[in-house]
């Protein structure tokens, strides 16, 4: 229909983007902001500031616009705002995230006028404003910093009295039916409304007129065979709608839509009635400058792209409500969305109504868009306490019951669940999870396991849940750290960005940015890494050995429908991104959609570590996601070189094909290296899927003459003698070896006896290595207990060490990871790999860390340890240290746990621990 083309020349709009006049309450005088973007963005002194601000500039009316309605129209401001213009207040609105308009009486304009803006963004004072923060949806403002002002685009407007507001569509894929709901103003109640559907090539394939009779009219059209729309096909089709008074055009609008269906059944996801395997990232949706407001169209497509090269499929929009460029961006270039209402911090009647309020209108301005498939109501139980409340738990799943009547045609998600949280009522059982491998391999590997099975506690326990049994699995948080390039976040001038100098209240202040090349140098990284860039490099490659490992475990339990990583970017000073803040990609983009595609080949390798020479075997299975995969052939390159070619049948979607074990015979090498396990799945040519594992292959011991040993303990001699050490009498050993030391053990070492301390938490300490209580210090009277004295802190007794248990700290290694290394020097310098401590070592990972050491220390006395986040909290796992005319060499390692020789790691860090304590040198 050619009223197609003249339907954008019926309203007439100005954009009020660009610099306005500003002034917070703090401020003594006017200066210029730039709109749209938060005041915290533009202002270095307002970053972390909330309160009360005047927004206000000029605008001019064009003369032919005498006889149309003229409004201001806002994307979003937040969070509190009064409007007013040439001094006269037309309109108040409340609500961060979604837009509003405010009319301008004839009466108001002139040639010449002024529009004012006062927002109010409340913060934690709860006296002090109508709109206490904690009771309002607020998202992530409460990690990252508050959100105040004019945030998204303004313009100014005119179009006819009679008019179009508002179109919902919804397209039935199945049938080809389009069905709209049109809102009318009540000045278009004469005349008739005629609306075409136009497919994604341009042709028009159905169209109606119809007489505008009330304020909501229903319409339905048809639409032969439909295009679906999918991230691989993103087939768009418009809407175009036109109100005609005396057959003359008064006003149009063009809606954008897809016809897309999204469903669960017996387990599985389905998308247009295929099954769909998630590949999703959690987005966060910030941005290097604007903080939430994205800085060009070009910028989200390039963001989009790169997700899409990375292999996604989807991205969860975490708790808020974004630039609804955003939507347009994801409904063209095909990435499937999952929106979260953004949370409150404490559930009241006004916070849940501010919730559902909100809901309503994130579905009345992005309902149409086909990406989004998905709702959350609550993440993590934030704002609600469903463990302790009973009233929370009816309330979600009353929601739930109100969404899926407001939006049938998506899933809804209750709580996006995590521990100490559940379900209630759901149409996905979604958990989250953080476990950094090797530290805590298994208890990953248990997590999915129980998850995977079905477990009892994503879902209520109190009776109340409304559990159907076949709810898909989806893993919707998981993943660790690595940090980004510092130096890739400069300003054009050198500076940092100013984040860089937050997130010190997070994580035990592992979360702090600034400094980092700093804490590095003092540390004497450099010794270890070789350069602080090295450094950055290792530790990208141990997040993504991290994803792999936890996908391919993912990815091996057929009942696992999707998962979601956390996350796509890094934000600020959290620092889990598959790009960083400017959208630069890590070191392992490029190999990254090998492990995370719809065909994916998961790994099952129970030790990364052999001898050379000794058989290996290994597990492979073949993941299909939505995918159905032909007669093909397996194609495995074993370390020696050597090619094994296996036949697999065809396989349906969403299974896990088990090729079973496979053996090979790691290479006769002569110095210990890391070997690589290659796979490819091969059709007519055409890989399909491909993958690697890295096994550590250690040079088998040769002969020698080795220190005579110590041991009061059976289980260290047993160990020691089972590799060939020799146990002699205390006083004729070269090196004496326990767990913990007393005061015999000191005095020995100080007239010029060597030991090594297997600090793995065998013998109980006090808070360090010695089994001894140190006395207390002065004065002698009773302050904390009834024992006169202060308590001695743990290092004051020698060697001055104190251990700590790494559960429960942040040394434990999950979500802020702990970059865990050895300097491969000395008696470590054969070990394969490194400097990270990798998946090999994942038998003998410490439960425990030492610390008393200073920085200057870790370039010489401490030969493995740790560092957490941003270089914080540095540890050691291995150090010496003098004691008198002696000393020791004390290791966290848990060198012990598999019989002798079984484990080459635990062997070979056995024996350099040995060397070490054997060559420290001796006073006479």
């Amino acid at each position: 229909m050619p009223f197609q083309n003249q339907i954008v020349n019926l309203r007439h709009s100005i954009s009020l983007n660009g610099l306005w006049d500003f002034r917070h309450e703090r401020d003594a005088s006017w200066r210029t902001a730039n709109v749209p973007q938060p005041w915290q963005a533009e202002f270095a002194d307002l970053r972390h500031v909330s309160g009360r601000a005047v927004y206000k500039r000029q605008f001019q009316t064009p003369a032919h616009w005498s006889d149309l309605e003229v409004v201001l129209q806002f994307g979003a401001v937040s969070y509190f705002c009064e409007v007013s213009v040439n001094g006269r207040m037309l309109g108040t609105h409340e609500g961060g995230y979604l837009p509003f308009e405010i009319i301008v009486p004839e009466d108001v304009l002139n040639p010449e006028n002024w529009v004012e803006v006062a927002v109010q963004l409340p913060d934690g004072d709860t006296l002090a404003t109508e709109f206490p923060f904690a009771e309002i949806p607020h998202g992530k403002q409460s990690w990252y910093g508050p959100i105040g002002g004019i945030w998204q685009s303004v313009s100014l407007c005119a179009r006819n009295k009679a008019h179009i507001e508002h179109c919902d569509i919804a397209a039935d894929l199945k049938s080809g039916r389009v069905r709209l709901s049109v809102e009318l103003s009540a000045a278009a109640l004469r005349g008739n409304i005629a609306m075409a559907i136009r497919a994604p090539d341009g042709t028009t394939v159905a169209s109606q007129t119809s007489a505008a009779t009330t304020n909501q009219m229903n319409f339905e059209l048809a639409v032969q065979m439909p295009l679906a729309w999918s991230p691989d096909h993103p087939y768009l089709y418009t809407v175009a709608l036109e109100l005609q008074s005396n057959a003359v055009a008064v006003d149009g609008s063009i809606c954008t839509f897809g016809f897309r269906s999204i469903e669960t059944r017996g387990g599985q996801i389905l998308l247009n009635g295929k099954p769909f395997y998630m590949r999703a990232a959690l987005d966060q949706d910030y941005y290097p400058h604007g903080i939430c407001t994205p800085p060009s169209i070009e910028f989200l497509e390039d963001q989009f792209r790169k997700a899409r090269s990375l292999g996604l499929n989807l991205l969860r929009c975490h708790i808020k409500a974004p630039d609804p460029r955003y939507y347009e961006v994801a409904d063209r270039l095909g990435m499937l969305v999952w929106t979260e209402i953004p949370n409150v911090a404490t559930f009241t009647a006004d916070s849940a109504r501010r919730m559902r309020e909100t809901m309503q209108g994130i579905l009345r301005r992005d309902g149409n868009h086909p990406s989004i498939i998905i709702w959350t109501l609550i993440n993590e139980d934030w704002g609600t306490r469903l463990v302790e409340d009973a009233r929370h738990r009816q309330w979600l799943a009353e929601t739930y019951d109100w969404l899926k009547h407001l939006d049938p045609s998506r899933l809804v998600v209750d709580n996006s669940a995590c521990h100490n949280n559940f379900h209630i009522k759901t149409d996905i059982n979604d958990y989250h999870y953080y476990r950094s491998v090797p530290e805590r391999r298994e208890e990953w590997d248990k997590l999915t396991e129980e998850f995977a099975a079905g477990a009892d506690w994503t879902f209520s326990s109190h009776g109340d849940a409304q559990r159907k049994g076949d709810e898909p699995l989806v893993v919707s948080e998981f993943g660790v750290w690595g940090l980004p390039d510092p130096t890739q976040l400069l300003h054009s001038d050198g500076s940092e960005q100013w984040w860089m100098e937050t997130g010190g209240a997070w994580g035990d202040g592992v979360a702090y940015p600034h400094g980092v090349q700093n804490r590095f140098a003092s540390y004497h990284l450099d010794k270890v890494f070789g350069s602080f860039d090295q450094f950055i490099e290792h530790v990208q490659w141990y997040q993504f050995a991290n994803l792999k490992y936890e996908i391919e475990s993912m990815r091996a339990q057929s009942s696992i429908t999707g998962y979601v990583i956390t996350e796509l970017t890094d934000v600020h000073w959290e620092a889990n991104g598959l790009l960083d803040m400017n959208r630069n990609p890590r070191v392992f983009h490029n190999r990254f959609a090998d492990i995370n595609s719809d065909i994916v080949i998961a790994m099952k390798v129970k030790l990364y570590a052999g001898w050379a020479g000794d058989d290996f075997e290994f597990g492979l299975c073949i993941a299909t996601g939505g995918a159905t995969i032909p007669n093909s052939t397996l194609h495995v390159t074993m370390p020696d070189g050597k090619e094994q070619v296996l036949k697999v049948a065809a396989i349906n979607s969403l299974a896990v094909f088990d090729l079973g074990k496979l053996k090979t015979v790691l290479p006769n090498l002569t110095i210990s290296k890391v070997c690589a396990i290659d796979v490819r799945l091969m059709c007519e040519g055409r890989i399909l899927a491909r993958n690697s594992a890295e096994i550590a292959v250690y040079v088998k011991r040769t002969s020698t003459v080795l220190p005579s040993l110590f041991s009061s303990d059976g289980k260290t001699v047993s160990f020691a003698t089972g590799l060939g050490y020799s146990m002699v009498a205390q006083d004729k050993a070269d090196i004496r070896i326990t767990h913990a030391l007393n005061a015999a053990d000191i005095a020995a070492m100080q007239q010029g006896e060597r030991y090594m301390v297997l600090a793995d938490g065998s013998d109980k300490t006090h808070k360090n290595l010695r089994s001894d209580a140190a006395k207390r210090e002065q004065p002698f009277m009773p302050i904390f207990d009834e024992v006169p004295g202060n308590l001695g802190g743990p290092e004051s007794q020698l060697p001055n060490i104190v251990l700590h248990e790494r559960h429960g700290t942040i040394w434990r290694g999950d979500w802020i990871a702990s970059f865990s290394w050895i300097r491969r020097a000395g008696a470590f310098a054969g070990l394969p790999g490194g400097p990270m401590v990798d998946l090999s070592f994942d038998r003998v990972v410490p439960f425990h860390v030492m610390t008393g050491f200073r920085p200057w220390e870790f370039g010489g006395a401490v030969h493995a340890g740790l560092v957490v986040g941003w270089v914080h909290k540095p540890a050691a796992t291995i150090a010496e240290r003098r004691v008198g005319k002696g000393g020791l060499v004390a290791s966290t390692f848990r060198l012990l746990r598999d019989a002798p020789g079984e484990d080459p790691v635990a062997v070979s860090l056995f024996d350099a621990l040995i060397q070490t304590a054997f060559q420290i040198r001796i006073e006479t």
